[in-house]
């Protein structure tokens, strides 16, 4: 089966000579392959259309996608439309149990949870259909007694969204009044106190830090009383810690409910989950769901990119992680020296820094809890803001993404970035930032008009062109899906190797720091109060100082080499702490 997808907001016809009709061989024999409607977009036969890819090609806005599918896929559950995204398969929410959705961004997770959720009739690639059809279509499945629930008015959705930093934008008022307006199960006072909201709630919405959103949107979430509870990634702006309280929030709201979750993090999806769906597909072309795996296995095939009981390759080849940290090489050369430095802030907060150095052609992870300072520290670095004490002493020149990016220019994305290096549409660039971040595509979208996950990729790309000697991201990973991730891991490490620059990472992922970086710097303190910055360390040292804090341990994963949480107190917890090899057993 072949389908053709026309994406309706890239294309452009006014702006083009309708290079996708002028150019098609079909057309020119006669037949009415590609036909321009009343709309003045074009409209593609899936049946006539041989699958040259020459109207890929020739599209100037890069609109169109010709797919062949797998042959095992036969009705659709769901397309948008002639030309429009479609999705195979659904995920099914089962009472008691956190059910994770693992996949890329664009591959149908949002319409799975609209149809889930009532507000989307699926259509089975058949136009218009009603709710009979539907249960008709699911007879004698878990999923007709499931839309028959929703059909019948007993099962309400709460839905915390994936783009927290929207909030502000869509309520004006205070905190308190926001989750007073959710607070259906009369717990609101109990969340507020496990989520640490207290500080928060008498504040505006607009002051809040993404964390601090991401909670109350938590919170506001779980506050509701419904039967089916969507989680749109939890982790974003929230450190380890953070994350895994949230893990557990969420693992207790599924005792006599239905949980469904959307989350890159694979270490916290890993403990967060009993049981995956695997999503992949076409990114804004089409998604197929697996059929439910074991959440161990569903990450490892996913990893390796070889789904076995579907028989599909998903990805080229494996996302790998060392078996063993890097060993110290001393005989690298310093790039980058800095002195130690006091910041303190009129709120009380001080942060204290000792010296340090960094290696040519590494990258230095950065790592600790929200509020101990490591922004703090990257801007003092990054001369965005200055020390009371000390002075880093830092000569060379500094290319910095914050933690925080604004969409605030009417410029493209191409616009953007040729306005920032020379070396934008040479075969370097598109190899090693362009192709690798995904860019292409949205070259000629607006910056103003970019997804949270769009929008980080080309700050990314916005950073690494700039000419400097020390590259300083914080927070990367945010809003990016797993292969993003892994992606963005392979340009970075490649970019620091291969032109001897230095770059620092604060992020919160142990996947990414993990796969990333080759020393650390271990933030120390009380959130909100003070921080000292330690290191840097080898990554076995500093991960072991880090989670020792945090007083949680990892394991590797006997067939992945992945990451693992240890339950707390479970035997391998206790063995590691008494061992003090938090992140390394003595197995590995």
């Amino acid at each position: 089966m072949r389908i053709a997808i026309l994406n309706k907001d890239r294309c452009q016809p006014r702006r083009c000579s309708k290079e996708c009709e002028k150019y098609c061989p079909r057309v020119r024999t006669g037949d009415e392959t590609i036909v321009f409607g009343e709309s003045g977009k074009p409209a593609i036969s899936e049946e006539l259309c041989v699958g040259c890819g020459i109207c890929i090609n020739k599209c100037p806005f890069k609109a169109i996608m010709i797919i062949g599918l797998p042959e095992a896929l036969e009705e659709p559950t769901h397309r948008y439309g002639s030309n429009g995204f479609i999705l195979f398969g659904l995920p099914v929410p089962r009472v008691g149990k956190v059910t994770g959705i693992l996949g890329p961004n664009g591959v149908g997770k949002s319409t799975s949870v609209q149809i889930l959720s009532g507000a989307l009739i699926p259509n089975f690639g058949q136009g218009k259909v009603d709710w009979d059809t539907v249960l008709e279509h699911y007879a004698g499945t878990a999923l007709h007694d499931y839309f028959k629930a929703v059909v019948d008015g007993k099962i309400r959705v709460s839905q915390k969204p994936q783009y927290v930093d929207l909030i502000p934008k869509a309520f004006k008022g205070k905190t308190s009044e926001l989750l007073e307006k959710t607070d259906e199960r009369g717990v609101l006072n109990d969340l507020i106190d496990y989520l640490n909201l207290k500080g928060v709630v008498d504040r505006k919405i607009a002051e809040l830090s993404g964390g601090e959103l991401q909670r109350v949107a938590i919170a506001a979430c779980a506050a509701k009383d419904a039967q089916f509870y969507f989680f749109d990634e939890i982790s974003p702006y929230l450190d380890i810690y953070q994350r895994i309280n949230v893990a557990r929030l969420v693992q207790k709201l599924s005792k006599d409910r239905a949980v469904l979750v959307v989350e890159h993090d694979l270490a916290i999806l890993d403990m967060l989950a009993d049981v995956v769906h695997i999503v992949y597909g076409e990114p804004a072309g089409f998604g197929v769901v697996t059929l439910l795996k074991s959440v161990r296995v569903g990450i490892n095939q996913y990893l390796k990119g070889y789904l076995p009981e579907e028989n599909i390759r998903i990805r080229p080849e494996a996302i790998k992680f060392e078996v063993h940290p890097p060993r110290e090489e001393s005989q690298i050369k310093a790039m980058v020296t800095f002195n130690g430095f006091l910041k303190k802030y009129g709120d009380g907060f001080c942060l204290k820094a000792t010296g340090g150095s960094l290696r040519e052609g590494e990258v230095l992870g950065i790592v600790g809890p929200n509020g101990i300072g490591k922004s703090t520290f990257v801007k003092v670095l990054a001369g965005e803001i200055k020390p009371d004490e000390g002075d880093p002493g830092i000569e060379v020149k500094i290319s910095y993404k914050p933690q925080y990016i604004k969409a605030d220019t009417l410029l493209t994305v191409q616009e953007l970035l040729r306005g920032i290096t020379k070396r934008f549409g040479t075969s370097y660039y598109e190899v090693e930032i362009s192709n690798p971040l995904q860019l292409e595509v949205i070259y000629d979208s607006l910056i103003t008009d970019l997804s949270g996950g769009e929008l980080q990729r080309v700050a990314i790309a916005a950073c690494l062109s700039q000419e400097a000697d020390l590259y300083i991201l914080d927070e990367p990973s945010a809003h990016l899906d797993v292969e993003q991730r892994s992606m963005v891991t392979r340009v970075l490490n490649r970019f620091a190797e291969n032109n001897q620059k230095t770059a620092l990472v604060v992020d919160h992922d142990i996947y990414m720091i993990d796969m990333l970086s080759q020393r650390l710097m271990v933030f120390e303190g009380e959130p909100t109060i003070y921080g000292e910055a330690h290191g840097p360390f080898s990554m076995e040292n500093g991960m072991n100082k880090f989670l020792k804090n945090l007083g949680i341990t990892f394991r590797r994963d006997e067939e992945t080499r992945r990451p693992r949480v240890n339950n707390i107190g479970s035997r391998l917890d206790r063995e590691q702490k008494e061992s003090g090899n938090y992140y390394y057993s003595a197995s590995d």
